[in-house]
């Protein structure tokens, strides 16, 4: 290891590794590397550490990285420890520390047998064998997994085999995305397939929606492998079927047929089979051409379909225009295939720069009932602005669209950035899902309901029959379909309406300046103040303090009492950054021992990043009470006697300390036990306190203006563009339109 790694998890700064190097000469000498880049034994500086009184402030998936590294290269120890995971997972925290704490021999013996008990639904399973050498990274393996879970776990293994991002074209499909797409599936699809299953997330979801039957198949071993893991954790219940291998020219389920399909293939892959392929059956809708393999992929879904079958799939925007694919799409409009397409906005899913789109087919049934329109739904249009604010049909100015599915008004920039660069300022971990999802599958329900009597609504969704699809372009993106505004907007309703924007703004504008004013802000002295300060882990210790933290997906729990999950709403990361109450119901919930959430509890954002303007803590208040606490979320519960919530809080979210106790890039992740905290008497906490609350409420006061200022400039230009409002102080125009003064 790196003197980087030793200053992480000893939580100190690299210039004291250097002090130390120099001032003790029973620290570590070098073991490899060179004099410039020296490397460390980490079993030598751990035991040098805890000899000193310095405990580990590193996160267990940091130190499974560490422990993993050490190994070096063409190890394979991360392709062996993907069992152990799974058989992990069933024993409790303190039988898995009890494991831990064996000898090095006994550790492995134990542990082979642990991974052996598991059962052989992991593809090309062979028994398993640790050597003397990987006792580190089992032993780190089985910290990870009972302080952070066993997704997790599975997730640092596959990081180690395989680099998710742009360099190897490999994107894992965020969770809220993931549980959209399975919840456009009717209610009764009980045997699903994902033919390029990846990490497994969408089988995941379509267990968590009462899937029974769960087949995947991917062409890279380890993604195989973390889906077979993954789902024995998800859904131990369920008979899956993972199998490794390209799915379009060497498809492991040829005979299988299912009730749906949930896909997020490959985009752009010239090299899918085009000529191999050219005379396969299953292109029942045309032969794909060579630069579309998604539509090779469309086909492919629609093959192992029962009839009546649903594919819900996730393509690029290019697939909805291209000419190359214009035959193809027009076949699948013309024989009923084609239900839906949902544009999502960039940044909604990996790759951030790109607006993917939702397509959902379903097989046609024979003699079944003849398909005479496509649903088109413009999830875009939240980014766009285009449908804050616009009149509906009866003349009265919505708060946000989809109302059918009761979504919550929308904000400028609801979709909050966990990037720590400017240019990515949202990323899918922060994104709205649940916004996005109450609107669209409140249009799905509608139109699939009563489809010849849906009604369109403007902005936001519009059924378009298949006559009008069929043209020379056979162009399927909803934003040309989607109408911005409603056809029979009253005049008279609307300037009532923007005459109430008017007002409310002003109001809003004038508590505003109430509460940023100056408030007797003075200066420390002449220079900053300075004092002793103590990490979250350290004030736990002492019992000034609990740390709780909400389960992320796939892991067994979370730490405090089980709660019960009926009828109460869930506190999310995004409720957070945005200050609303709690919004996530039971399908945010990823356990069964999900944590309740009391007033004066301080909350923080799992998952933050960079440059990130929105609100990473917040103090409970009588609202949240009660809610339980979704994933990626921590909880600190502070002893009232001891900590002020609010000085915890304000302190805690300072971007310097946040940036000290995270790590990642893209996506930063939060180690609570790292943050640092003043030690201060609970008098002065207190006035910090209240200061820092001051300042929160400003941040809520600014956001409300902005939403109230942005709906009321939306509101106007689409009544003056609609022709149903004139310009203030303007001479109503001469009847029939005289041009002459133009």
């Amino acid at each position: 290891m790196t003197a980087a790694e030793i200053s992480r998890i000893a939580g100190v700064t690299r210039a004291t590794v250097s002090n130390w190097r120099r001032r003790h000469d029973d620290f570590p000498a070098p073991s490899a590397g060179t004099e410039t880049s020296p490397l460390y034994d980490l079993p030598a500086v751990q035991a040098w550490l805890r000899g000193r009184g310095h405990t580990s402030t590193a996160s267990p998936t940091e130190e499974l990285r560490t422990a993993l590294r050490l190994l070096g290269p063409g190890s394979g120890v991360a392709a062996r420890l993907f069992p152990l995971v799974a058989a992990a997972s069933r024993r409790t925290p303190e039988e898995l520390a009890e494991l831990a704490a064996l000898p090095d021999d006994q550790l492995i013996a134990r542990a082979e047998k642990t991974a052996g008990e598991l059962p052989v639904a992991v593809p090309e399973a062979e028994p398993v064998r640790y050597g003397p050498d990987d006792a580190g990274a089992v032993r780190a393996l089985l910290g990870c997994v009972r302080e952070a879970g066993a997704q997790a776990a599975v997730d640092v293994l596959a990081e180690r085999e395989l680099d998710e991002g742009a360099a190897s074209g490999v994107y894992q499909t965020p969770e809220g995305l993931a549980l959209l797409m399975a919840r456009l599936l009717p209610a009764g699809a009980s045997r699903v397939l994902d033919p390029a299953c990846g990490s497994g997330t969408l089988l995941a979801a379509a267990a968590r929606q009462g899937a029974q039957g769960l087949f995947g198949q991917d062409s890279l071993p380890v993604q195989g492998r973390r889906t077979a893991v993954r789902l024995l954790l998800a859904a131990p219940e369920a008979e899956t079927a993972i199998r490794v291998g390209d799915s379009l020219r060497a498809d492991a389920f040829p005979d299988v047929t299912v009730d749906a399909v949930l896909c997020n293939p490959p985009f752009a892959d010239r090299d899918w089979g085009h000529d191999e392929l050219a005379y396969d059956p299953r292109w029942a809708y045309g032969l794909p051409p060579r630069f579309e393999s998604e539509l090779a992929w469309v086909q492919h879904a629609l093959a192992h379909l029962e009839p009546g079958g649903y594919a819900v799939m996730l393509l690029p925007p290019a697939l909805a225009f291209r000419s190359s694919g214009r035959r193809v799409r027009a076949e699948l409009i013309r024989g009923g295939a084609l239900r839906a397409v949902v544009s999502l906005p960039a940044r909604a899913a990996y790759p951030l720069h790109i607006g993917l789109q939702i397509w959902v087919f379903q097989r046609p049934e024979p003699g079944g009932t003849d398909r005479t329109t496509v649903l088109f739904v413009d999830g875009e249009s939240e980014q766009r602005g285009g449908a804050t604010g616009t009149p509906s049909a009866t003349g009265t100015a919505t708060a946000g669209a989809g109302t059918r599915g009761g979504s919550r008004p929308r904000r400028s920039g609801s979709s909050s950035a966990a990037s720590s660069t400017p240019a990515s300022s949202a990323s899918a971990a922060s994104f709205d899902w649940a916004g996005l999802t109450d609107r669209v599958l409140g249009q799905w329900a509608a139109f699939t309901t009563a489809p010849d009597t849906y009604a369109d609504e403007p902005g936001v969704a519009r059924a378009v029959p298949l006559v009008d699809l069929l043209d020379d372009v056979v162009d399927v993106t909803p934003a040309r379909h989607v109408r911005a505004t409603a056809a029979d907007i009253d005049p008279a309703a609307l300037a009532r309406r923007v005459h109430e924007l008017h007002e409310q703004l002003a109001e809003q504008v004038a508590a505003l300046a109430a509460t940023s004013a100056s408030g007797g802000w003075q200066p420390s002295g002449d220079s900053a103040r300075e004092w002793r300060t103590a990490t979250v882990s350290d004030l736990a210790r002492g019992g000034a303090l609990t740390v709780l933290r909400a389960a992320t997906p796939g892991t067994r729990g979370s730490k405090g009492p089980a709660a019960p999950t009926v009828d109460r709403p869930v506190l999310t990361a995004q409720d957070i950054s945005a200050g609303n109450p709690p919004s996530g119901g039971a399908v945010d919930l990823h356990t069964d021992a999900a944590q309740p959430v009391a007033a004066g509890d301080v909350l923080v954002r799992a998952v933050a990043g960079g440059g990130d303007a929105t609100a990473v803590t917040r103090v409970a208040d009588d609202r949240d009470a009660g809610a339980l606490l979704g994933p990626n979320v921590h909880l600190l519960r502070p002893d009232p006697a001891r900590l002020d919530p609010w000085f915890l809080a304000g302190f805690l979210g300072a971007e310097d300390n946040i940036a000290s106790a995270s790590t990642g890039s893209t996506l930063v992740h939060v180690t609570p036990g790292r943050l640092r905290v003043p030690l201060l008497p609970l008098e002065e906490q207190r006035r910090y306190g209240e200061a820092f609350r001051r300042v929160y409420e400003l941040r809520a006061a600014v956001r409300r203006t902005a939403d109230l200022a942005a709906g009321t400039a939306a509101t106007l230009t689409t009544g003056l563009t609609a022709g149903v409002l004139l310009p203030a102080d303007t001479p109503e125009a001469p009847k029939g339109g005289d041009s002459r003064s133009a």
